[in-house]
């Protein structure tokens, strides 16, 4: 392909027809929704890493179908469920979106078909593509494999149940009021 191909205005005909392909690395900054996710300031994310490549797959009868394949990964700083401290989590997304013509065809294939089914488009912003399928991506419960604090193993806390050994103020209230006649 002789022209610059731009991943936010992708011709996905033509990228496909070609069997073209793109790659890129970006700071985590450029990706909004991606970068709220991350949690904490003291371990620093890595670059967004992509690729794209497009693919035709003759089908007899029907014409070439249309393909994307995404490749993308992260590593982004999360909140350990565990010890609640900062977790460096690589997150990786691969994925391969057939297009279709049109909505409906879309909503027609979508319930049978395997892979995703997107609509074609000559202006197609395949890096928010690669935005959504990182935030897809995330894990649930992000974890270190061993958490860097030691956890508390037990639910007594030791203040609580000297607490309650406690004289309740209001039981001696209750006594004086007792003690008393009218």
């Amino acid at each position: 392909m002789d022209k610059k191909l731009d991943p936010q205005h992708l011709d996905l005909l033509s990228f496909a027809r070609e069997g073209a392909a793109l790659s890129g690395e970006g700071a985590l900054t450029a990706w909004p929704r991606l970068f709220e996710e991350q949690f904490g300031v003291d371990v620093l994310a890595g670059p967004v890493l992509w690729h794209l490549q497009g693919r035709s797959v003759p089908k007899l009868g029907h014409g070439d179908e249309i393909w994307l394949d995404l490749n993308a990964e992260v590593s982004l700083p999360m909140q350990c469920q565990r010890c609640l401290s900062p977790v460096l989590t690589k997150v990786q997304a691969q994925q391969s979106f057939r297009f279709v013509a049109d909505e409906a065809t879309a909503a027609a294939l979508d319930d049978e078909a395997e892979e995703d089914i997107l609509v074609i488009s000559r202006d197609f912003d395949a890096l928010a593509l690669v935005e959504d399928e990182l935030i897809l991506s995330l894990p649930l419960v992000p974890l270190h494999d061993t958490c860097p604090e030691v956890l508390p193993t037990t639910a007594v806390d030791p203040e609580f149940e000297m607490a309650a050994e406690r004289p309740n103020p209001f039981g001696v209230l209750a006594g004086l009021k007792k003690g008393s006649t009218p």
